[in-house]
């Protein structure tokens, strides 16, 4: 076994295998709650189950925690299994719900009962509150505590078949009150919630709580190592309790090991779920997809490949202590994958119209280039040379400084692949002084690819012809908020720090006529531009590019230095 990655979760697995520990096999599962889609956060955890089982030839599951209806739906549940392929990972038949289980966590829970090892209580999660203690006081007995076991199942049985409104009664574990970890001090197991399942319907009118259904579904599908992230590790105490004394009553075989590593911390961005959905329902961004947000779905729209965020989640490897990435480091790997495989071709974002003077009236001449110097299997192109062309308005400047290499009244540039032109004249509109039209001649001499280019001038610029040229809307991403960490001020809601700049839409893009066909998710560099992907709002007749990253490399020299 050739194992690429290596980490203290990898040495935990190692040692359990020298021991025949789980009888020598590694089984790790993905459990999502279906109650919003899945961010980036959520695709390192991905790599790192389903890789790991991939490593040591074992089998990582894919299970929904489906124990809260209030906040989940059939979307999420498709958008999780939809993300989860596109990253290049399989369950093959191996997709649970927690809700499968409900029957068995329900005898569990009377087990528990049985064995007086829980109870039903009456007080109100306010009530709970008060009597759980602080983390310096410890708690007291709820007195509902010490109910016999026959009141506790009659009581169990009743909320189960709906007799009490919602709030009005729980199932707790009895542990200890006095428990430094607050989280042993009589939890909660179960709930009346009132609520319609995705997958149950009204079947229940009782649901069991994520820190009860979670570890009992790991040991029910056999897992062995139950991999999450360290905000569980106070949780992880409570999480053998429940395996260990089920196991006792039902004769649970698999008793799954809690590991917790640190969550991916991703700078100009926010990774809590609630925060993401705020965005989305208050219209800061226009849905999960939206090409800002850092879910997969907005990753993917925006045109990152799942070898980028793969190659992302390598890079920052698996530690326990929490840190943040700087976004650069997931834009680098993008531009590394694009690189290679994007077809370079034209396009002009903000236009101003060049007329070639000297050049024949209703002539096109049809220029051969090539997709990519360094990757001659994407093939190449043929693009159409006119009269009348459009340019960057920034590659042009009527009073440039002394190192200002673009096009200037009196001065020469190269079109790429054509020839060198010189601006003889510039238009301006009447009224608003505007550059309308740039008037130049050119060499026919300098005509590139020929034996003819002999003068040299320092800049080169891209350019299409007004006649070919297909118009596109081009959307322009930055970070989604203006701060490396927007929650760093407690008292400062995290919206405030949104970047009011991060998306700008340029209407009358002009792109070359080879991409008329380009279909959505094609990926492109626009050359001097950055790396560009056609946005599924695209039709026939109006193309719709997003921006994926621009040239600039800001991580590459950070580690240069």
């Amino acid at each position: 076994m050739n194992k690429k990655l290596t980490s203290f979760i990898h040495d935990i697995i190692d040692k359990d295998l020298e021991e025949g520990k789980n009888g020598s096999k590694v089984h790790t599962r993905f459990p999502p709650e279906p109650n919003g889609y899945l961010h980036i956060g959520h695709a390192k955890s991905i790599c790192l189950n389903f890789g790991i089982a991939k490593e040591y030839s074992g089998l990582c599951n894919l299970r929904f925690d489906d124990t809260n209806p209030s906040k989940e739906d059939v979307e999420y549940v498709d958008s999780i299994q939809e993300d989860v392929k596109w990253l290049g990972f399989s369950w093959e038949d191996r997709m649970f719900y927690a809700s499968n289980y409900f029957d068995q966590l329900y005898e569990f829970a009377v087990q528990l009962i049985k064995a007086g090892k829980a109870y039903v209580d009456d007080l109100s999660a306010e009530e709970i509150r008060e009597y759980r203690g602080t983390l310096t006081q410890p708690g007291k007995d709820s007195p509902y505590r010490n109910r016999s076991v026959g009141e506790n199942l009659e009581l169990f049985e009743q909320m189960k078949a709906g007799n009490f409104p919602d709030g009005s009664r729980v199932v707790r574990a009895k542990i200890d009150m006095s428990s430094p970890n607050i989280n042993m001090r009589d939890p909660v197991l179960y709930r009346i919630q009132k609520t319609k399942h995705h997958r149950t319907g009204d079947k229940w009118s009782i649901y069991p709580m994520y820190d009860y259904a979670h570890p009992l579904s790991d040991a029910i599908e056999g897992i062995t190592h139950s991999i999450c992230t360290c905000e569980f590790e106070d949780h992880r105490p409570l999480y053998h309790w429940v395996v260990e004394n089920v196991s006792a009553i039902a004769g649970l075989k698999s008793k799954p090991q809690q590991i917790e590593f640190a969550r991916l911390n991703l700078s100009h961005t926010v990774m809590s779920k609630r925060k993401l959905r705020q965005l989305v329902e208050e219209g800061h961004v226009k849905g999960w997809d939206d090409p800002r947000m850092p879910t997969i779905s907005g990753l993917r729209r925006r045109g990152y490949t799942p070898e980028a965020i793969r190659d992302f989640c390598e890079r920052i490897g698996v530690a326990k202590a929490v840190s943040t990435v700087d976004i650069a480091m997931l834009e680098h790997c993008i531009r590394e994958d694009l690189s290679s495989k994007a077809p370079r071709i034209m396009g002009v974002l903000r236009p101003v119209k060049v007329v070639i003077d000297n050049y024949p009236e209703g002539q096109v001449e049809w220029l051969e280039a090539e997709y990519h110097q360094e990757n001659p299997e994407l093939g190449g192109r043929k693009i159409p040379f006119s009269r009348v062309l459009y340019i960057e308005q920034d590659d042009f400047m009527e009073d440039p400084p002394k190192k200002f290499f673009r096009l200037a009244p009196g001065k020469e540039v190269r079109l790429k692949y054509a020839y060198i032109i010189k601006c003889e004249q510039v238009v301006k509109d009447e009224q608003t002084g505007e550059i309308v039209e740039i008037h130049c001649t050119y060499d026919p001499d300098t005509k590139s690819g020929t034996n003819n280019e002999v003068r040299k001038v320092k800049g080169t610029l891209h350019w299409v012809s007004v006649e070919h040229a297909i118009r596109a809307e081009v959307r322009l991403y930055d970070h989604l908020f203006t701060k490396a960490n927007p929650e760093e001020e407690r008292d400062t809601d995290f919206k405030q720090n949104l970047n009011p700049n991060s998306l700008e839409v340029l209407k009358n893009s002009f792109l070359e006529p080879s991409l008329a066909d380009a279909k959505p998710g094609d990926k492109y560099q626009f050359q001097r531009q950055g790396y560009f992907s056609v946005d599924p709002d695209s039709k026939e007749d109006r193309k719709v590019f997003n921006r994926v990253v621009s040239l600039k490399d800001s991580w590459a020299k950070m580690q240069k230095k």
